[in-house]
């Protein structure tokens, strides 16, 4: 199970969550609490908006914890709105085109999930993505498929498509070609002014997702960051997170046409590690 973390608000350097605080996304690599699977180190990913209209990408398959550059570009680049992840493959190669964020346009996205009939519904999902955009296709995860997919929901063209709407609309027509099998969907997306995240499991327990606002921004995270879990609130399953410029977060129920069936959660031991669950 992947681990991710978003933040938007006043420009920071990115290390402040990506590698110093207590619990950062480089200690959830070798030691996640909240996942089937402790250690993610099949590859990261940085990406960040600055004064392009297009994000950057820093993405390398070497473990976070050992990649000396990480440190370095954490440290010194400033960001409003960026994304970090660290990956735990699920049975597609370890590339960099595999590793999370993908970026197409002024677009950013990175997921936490699993497609359990990956291999048997691909062509049917790679089917959803326009034919003008599916070049940008350079890797063979479901995550990478699931963004072009979305893209092509309205949000690529700037036709004014909701991205909540968006993607409650790709969530029901995946969960309809999962066909019964589990299907778990946390991710972040953003356009560079707006940062959106959702949580959603169907045939499983949803995978963890917590946020923290506060006056200088919103951070939200597969976990939380530091041990002050009391300023820390889970996002709950089959919900949608807007962190919009200029207003208050919201999170709200996924506008779905028919709520799904969710597992029961794994139950875990003392330190917060599961003891059984879905491996994602």
């Amino acid at each position: 199970m992947c681990r991710w973390m978003a933040y938007s608000g006043e420009p920071i350097a990115l290390d402040r969550y990506v590698t110093r605080s207590s619990h950062s996304l480089v200690v959830q690599s070798q030691m996640a609490l909240e996942s089937t699977m402790a250690m993610n180190g099949d590859g990261f990913g940085l990406g960040w908006y600055d004064d392009l209209p297009e994000p950057g990408l820093y993405r390398e398959i070497r473990p976070a914890w050992s990649d000396d550059n990480l440190r370095s570009l954490s440290r010194h680049l400033k960001s409003r709105l960026f994304f970090a992840h660290v990956r735990a493959a699920t049975g597609t190669p370890v590339t960099r085109p595999n590793c999370h964020p993908f970026a197409h346009g002024r677009w950013l996205f990175m997921h936490n999930g699993y497609l359990a009939n990956w291999t048997s519904v691909r062509r049917e999902v790679e089917a959803l993505i326009p034919d003008e955009i599916y070049g940008a296709r350079a890797g063979s995860t479901d995550s990478e498929a699931l963004f072009l997919a979305l893209l092509g929901q309205g949000l690529a063209d700037g036709a004014g498509e909701s991205p909540i709407g968006a993607v409650t609309r790709l969530l029901e027509t995946i969960t309809a070609l999962a066909g019964g099998e589990p299907f778990l969907f946390t991710a972040a997306l953003s356009d560079g002014v707006d940062l959106h995240a959702f949580r959603y499991g169907v045939n499983a327990h949803a995978n963890s997702l917590y946020y923290r606002a506060a006056k200088d921004g919103v951070l939200i995270a597969s976990e939380p960051l530091d041990d002050d879990r009391a300023t820390w609130l889970e996002v709950p399953p089959q919900s949608a997170l807007s962190a919009r410029s200029g207003h208050d977060v919201e999170v709200m129920p996924l506008p779905l046409s028919r709520r799904p069936h969710e597992a029961a959660p794994a139950q875990h031991d003392g330190a917060g590690r599961p003891l059984s669950g879905v491996r994602v």
